[in-house]
């Protein structure tokens, strides 16, 4: 009876470190993806301010403005 219960000890301990590690490991990948998503779309915006369509005071707005923590996209 008693090694039964450290295995269960045991099994538990490793099963919640798991759910840890993959939990800091998503949080790790979902940070990187907001970043190139932030930076591709400074690019686009400088590119837009090369090619005449946008004003650079807009573009500094733009790349000025934080988006909203309740945002669907990133």
């Amino acid at each position: 009876m008693g090694s039964s219960s450290h295995i269960i000890v045991i099994v538990a301990m490793a099963i919640g470190g798991s759910i840890a590690i993959i939990a800091i490991i998503a949080g790790a990948i979902g940070s990187i993806v907001r970043a190139r998503a932030i930076e591709a779309s400074r690019r686009e915006i400088a590119a837009y301010v090369a090619e005449g369509s946008i004003k650079p005071e807009d573009a500094a707005k733009l790349i000025s403005a934080t988006p909203s923590k309740k945002s669907d996209c990133c």
